[in-house]
């Protein structure tokens, strides 16, 4: 057993887990953010992805004490109180998703894609970016359609603050 501490979604989090524990099995199991999904074990769909250190990554790839010291932001973090995220919104409004389960990962990808690409983003470069997150309801359509005019909108956001 090992003794973590971690911010998870701005509040600071202490947790004593078996070495083996995923990060994902802490956020599920321990802290009760079911946002991450668990949706293959190996890395292989994207329904786990959550932020350390503003990066997305895939939590079920990474011990918890790997994370030890980080700050993870998950799903249920990046809206404020009632007010969504703007990829949020913009996968609402665009129906970017359909049964839902891949959903939060799409989303915390999306978001990082923004980060590392700005405004240079095209249909193109998000079906690439997003080639790590499977979804099997949707065909991609509406989900590039909703990171696109995510990014659009996170622009217009981060402007007005």
């Amino acid at each position: 057993m090992s003794k973590v501490k971690l911010t998870v979604n701005g509040r600071e989090v202490s947790a004593d887990v078996e070495d083996r524990t995923l990060l994902v099995h802490l956020l599920r199991d321990h802290l009760n953010l079911t946002g991450t999904h668990v949706g293959c074990d190996t890395s292989q769909c994207g329904a786990c992805v959550v932020h350390i250190d503003g990066r997305a990554v895939k939590s079920c790839t990474v011990l918890v004490g790997q994370a030890n010291g980080s700050n993870i932001t998950t799903i249920e973090g990046l809206s404020k109180g009632d007010e969504l995220h703007p990829m949020q919104a913009a996968f609402r409004d665009n129906h970017g998703l359909q049964c839902g389960y891949c959903t939060p990962g799409m989303i915390m990808s999306a978001v990082d894609i923004v980060h590392r690409y700005g405004g240079k983003l095209d249909e193109e470069t998000v079906r690439h970016e997003l080639e790590g997150n499977i979804c099997r309801c949707t065909g991609y359509h509406n989900i590039v359609k909703s990171v696109l005019d995510g990014a659009g909108r996170m622009k217009v956001s981060q402007a007005a603050e």
